[in-house]
């Protein structure tokens, strides 16, 4: 069992509760967004740092539980631009995947943190992002259970994004409650899960803190197939109309 904690920082203001929450919820590995990564230590309590984006100005992390995994690769990767992204070039790298090895149970996984586009880009936008950040998470290890968490910025048409990920092999899994509550109208679930080879128990939202993004706890398990580290590359997820239309994404 893994527990994955993942909380956009809302221009690192909440950078200050992260060794609480990491205690508090036993956490295995913290995926951060909005992260002032030159302002980040290199050990949150009994977690190391994986590693941090450096081109962004508010940037993506990954630290992991050093007495049970072994970090054995990092990739970062540059997404599909919105128009905002670039006239006010907040995020360069949208993406960041650790490949991670299990030293007691002798197996390897792979959790990335990701940062969608912002809500002025087109859900189509979104899409093209989660489809190209997991094939390229999918060349760190064939056949290797994924589990990428962050602020998908995806505030309507959820159920027919996670229709199209399961019709491709993966799985969209929301939290218990609302992650995001700063606006009236786009409150809700922006904070979830994409996996792969994992049996997601559950995804919690814990109490908010300074961020207008409520972080959530993922508790997940590789599948016996996945652990086998079979070959093999998961389906890229497909594009459709169904949204776009509305322009509010």
């Amino acid at each position: 069992m893994v527990k994955v904690i993942s909380y956009n920082l809302r221009k690192h203001r909440a950078a200050g509760e992260l060794a609480g929450l990491v205690e508090r919820h036993g956490a295995d590995i913290l995926c951060l967004q909005e992260a002032d990564t030159t302002d980040i230590p290199p050990a949150i309590g009994d977690l190391r740092l994986a590693d941090s984006t450096q081109r962004n100005r508010l940037g993506l992390a990954v630290y992991y539980r050093e007495n049970t995994y072994r970090a054995l690769e990092v990739r970062s990767m540059s997404l599909k631009k919105s128009l905002h992204d670039r006239v006010l070039k907040p995020a360069e790298e949208r993406m960041l995947g650790v490949r991670l090895h299990d030293i007691d149970h002798n197996h390897s996984l792979i959790v990335a943190s990701f940062h969608a586009a912002p809500l002025t880009a087109l859900n189509s936008l979104r899409r093209h992002q989660i489809k190209t950040a997991l094939s390229e998470l999918s060349e760190l290890g064939a056949g290797l259970p994924i589990l990428m968490v962050g602020d998908y910025n995806y505030p309507v048409f959820k159920e027919n994004l996670g229709q199209t990920v399961r019709e491709h092999g993966y799985e969209l899994t929301l939290s218990d409650s609302r992650t995001y509550t700063r606006y009236r109208f786009f409150k809700g679930h922006y904070d979830f899960a994409t996996s792969v080879g994992f049996t997601i128990d559950k995804v919690k939202t814990l109490p908010q803190g300074l961020s207008d993004h409520l972080p959530i706890l993922v508790t997940a398990n590789p599948t016996a197939a996945a652990r086998s580290e079979a070959t093999g590359t998961p389906a890229e997820v497909s594009e459709g109309p169904e949204d776009d239309a509305l322009g509010v994404a």
